[in-house]
């Protein structure tokens, strides 16, 4: 999607907003893959064969893979590893074929090239984009082998038992393509969704970094609420948009918001129907509680995940961004200089374009659903925001 600000007529009715406009031939061409994605399996195998030599001396090595509930911080943390000379990503660029991407990046770089003008991204948070930004495509890879994915009545959750060979090559392949095209060692990816993957993920890459985002949840919901909106807005103006984020495989807010299964059937119906009903102050809570909830108890079971882990706090990351980036680079295990890391510290902040407004019931809520799963994350007791 483009992004901008919303528009408005001057007679103060809302228009379609440009932040939310996916353009013609993209809706088309991303419909067509969306529908077809054994067609776009069988294409990506056979562009593997096809590049076997240019990807032959080239290995998966110590993947990162970035999650953590939306709005945690976790396209901030992805940018800064992105960055990195030694780092590939997926890339907007990269949408929509990014099934295939050795044959579409080469493309690419037989067409001249527009100057581009960095602008907001839709969720107006101040984060700035281009076509050579990184971004979250890998949930593509995900929907296409596994359709249920982001279903809310089955569970999400893939642990070490978890198999699919064709995946799990077509995986392995994929992220080799990607360091190749980009002349790059190490892989970083963004997956939200990846939270309820961990274990599967760390048997396919034992030698995998796992940086995992949490947030206040006084100031996580709020932010929740205030991108929902957004979105709701976004998509009832431009109905390409809803179609945008189902085929990216971006449930969580907007029109078709799902929650992630973690297991507990009863739970992911009572949020879904608190949400439902209005009350989403409760279903966010409820959800946040589930989401980390299940984070905690996979790594207290799982002794080499947990090692391989780095929970990053959000506020941490914005009121100590040099101490933090330092620890999420070491845990990656790549080197920085000082004044690399200087640079990469320099623009992060708390956010000062809103602020929660929940009134003490809200509050209240808040702290008696999620203060004892905040509690094992190390946020003590009493210590969570007022709003």
């Amino acid at each position: 999607m483009n992004d901008s600000t919303v528009a408005r007529s001057r007679t103060g009715e809302a228009k379609a907003d440009p932040g939310f406009t996916v353009p013609a031939w993209m809706h088309l061409l991303s419909g067509w893959i969306h529908r077809h994605p054994a067609f776009w399996i069988r294409l990506g195998n056979l562009e593997t064969r096809t590049v076997a030599d240019a990807i032959e001396d080239i290995r998966v090595d110590r993947p990162i893979f970035v999650a953590g509930l939306a709005r945690s911080g976790t396209t901030v943390l992805l940018e800064k590893l992105a960055a990195h000379p030694q780092v590939a990503s997926h890339r907007y660029i990269d949408y929509p074929p990014v099934l295939t991407p050795y044959w579409w990046n080469r493309w690419l770089e037989r067409v001249p090239r527009a100057t581009e003008v960095a602008r907001e991204r839709a969720h107006r948070d101040g984060i700035s984009i281009t076509s050579q930004s990184p971004e979250a495509f890998e949930e593509m890879l995900w929907m296409a082998f596994f359709p249920q994915a982001h279903d809310p009545g089955q569970s999400a959750v893939m642990g070490r038992q978890h198999t699919h060979p064709a995946f799990e090559r077509f995986h392995q392949e994929h992220l080799r393509k990607l360091l190749a095209v980009r002349k790059r060692q190490r892989y970083v990816a963004k997956g939200n969704y990846n939270l309820v993957r961990m274990g599967y993920l760390h048997r396919l890459y034992p030698d995998a970094r796992f940086v995992l985002a949490i947030r206040d949840p006084v100031w996580h919901i709020a932010s929740l609420i205030k991108q929902h909106r957004l979105f709701l807005a976004g998509e009832k103006s431009e109905p390409r948009a809803l179609e945008h984020m189902r085929r990216v495989g971006h449930y969580e807010f907007g029109l078709d918001r799902r929650a992630i299964n973690t297991g507990d059937a009863d739970l992911t119906r009572r949020i879904t129907e608190l949400w439902e009903s209005g009350r989403e102050v409760e279903g966010w809570a409820r959800y946040w509680s589930a989401i980390y909830d299940h984070v905690a108890d996979v790594l207290e079971a799982d002794d080499a995940l947990r090692q391989a882990c780095l929970i990053v706090r959000y506020e941490a990351l914005c009121s100590e961004p040099r101490e933090t980036l330092a620890q999420v680079f070491a845990h990656s295990a790549l080197s920085l200089t000082a004044e690399a890391l200087d640079d990469a510290a320099a623009d992060l902040h708390a956010p000062g374009y809103y602020r929660p407004s929940f009134d003490d019931d809200e509050l209240a809520t808040i702290h008696a659903i999620t203060g004892p799963v905040a509690a094992r994350f190390g946020y003590a007791e009493g210590t969570l925001s007022s709003g």
